[in-house]
């Protein structure tokens, strides 16, 4: 089959497209996908580049969770067709149009904590065909979103219905969205308006529009003149939950916006992993600040089912084919795309 192969850490001289790799057989409680379409992510980039470290060593090549065993074929983002069963499979499943959560978890349970994602700690989507286990394979029978835009959905929707539930963000309650133009920020904009959340929103002026558009009710551009003020008159009596992708100094900030028993959820920090804030006003006003990564198998089902009635619409900013990868990461590190980069094998 065709697959794009990562040979190890590095740049994308890495990432060879090649014709003559195995077509993988499931095993026990497995199903081989047909991929229909794939996405192109942040993780394949830090994974290419071994940009994660480790706990003791910030500068080692390493991947997400440490070691990675090349050659990988990447992408954690999948939708396709069950073609094949492994044993102890439902029979239902052959011929079912699939959506693939990508993540390896720690145990069997609906709560349990991802260790591991395709593309990184097991083989990906950037082929003609990927074996996944059969109790993350989505049936999506009746969805009336296209492959490419299923495709879209597994890590950026995942990682943002983890937030959104983790933080339990409820019909009616005014929640911020930070780098709301991104894959996670604007899946959040849209699952949390889908909700029915009074939806605030930062971004730049030149995608506010669209974020807008995708279901911010106001939208405040990073270049006001005071961000902090504009948020604050647009949020009387104050924010229940801010859903932040970027940390930094904005983090001390906004802070204080949360009213009395807000949570902050957080699963990125792209302007600065070191903060400083007053400990005080977190314990006094009954804050919380929640670290999300991923998703757990319960949120994940909650996003099936989210796609299942059509409830948001991804957008596809650009495609490419298989084989021309490179042009597709390439564009994605740019980060002058709104939405996602679709990869069809």
């Amino acid at each position: 089959m065709k697959a794009a192969v990562l040979t190890g850490f590095g740049g994308p001289e890495r990432l060879l497209v090649r014709e003559d790799v195995a077509v993988p057989r499931p095993g026990r409680g497995q199903v081989l996908v047909r991929v229909a379409a794939a996405a192109v992510n942040n993780t394949d980039l830090w994974t290419r580049h071994g940009a994660y470290g480790l706990p003791e060593d910030p500068s080692a090549l390493a991947g997400w969770r440490g070691t990675i065993e090349f050659p990988r074929v990447q992408g954690g983002d999948i939708a396709g067709t069950v073609v094949e069963l492994g044993a102890e499979v439902d029979p239902a499943l052959h011929g079912a149009r699939v959506l693939v959560d990508p993540a390896l978890y720690e145990a069997e349970t609906a709560e349990a904590n991802p260790v591991g994602l395709l593309g990184s700690e097991a083989d990906g989507g950037f082929a003609q065909y990927v074996v996944v286990a059969a109790a993350r394979a989505h049936v999506m029978t009746g969805s009336p979103l296209s492959d490419e835009q299923l495709a879209c959905l597994p890590i950026a929707y995942g990682t943002a219905m983890g937030m959104l539930e983790r933080a339990r963000i409820a019909e009616g309650e005014s929640v911020l969205v930070t780098g709301a133009s991104g894959g996670v920020g604007l899946a959040l904009v849209q699952l949390a308006a889908a909700r029915g959340a009074h939806v605030v929103a930062t971004t730049t002026r030149d995608k506010s529009e669209l974020v807008s558009r995708s279901g911010a009710h106001t939208v405040i551009r990073r270049d006001a003149d005071d961000v902090v003020e504009a948020i604050a008159g647009a949020v009387a009596g104050g924010l229940d939950a801010v859903a932040d992708v970027v940390g930094g100094d904005s983090v001390s900030r906004l802070l204080p916006l949360l009213r009395d028993g807000g949570r902050w959820v957080i699963a990125g920090a792209v302007a600065g992993s070191g903060i400083s804030f007053d400990l005080r006003r977190l314990y006094l006003r009954n804050l919380a600040l929640i670290g999300s990564s991923m998703h757990t198998p319960g949120h994940f089902a909650e996003l099936a089912e989210v796609a299942r009635h059509g409830l948001v619409t991804p957008r596809v900013s650009a495609r490419y084919p298989l084989s021309e990868i490179h042009a597709a990461q390439g564009e994605f590190a740019r980060h002058a795309h709104v939405g996602k980069i679709t990869i069809t094998p």
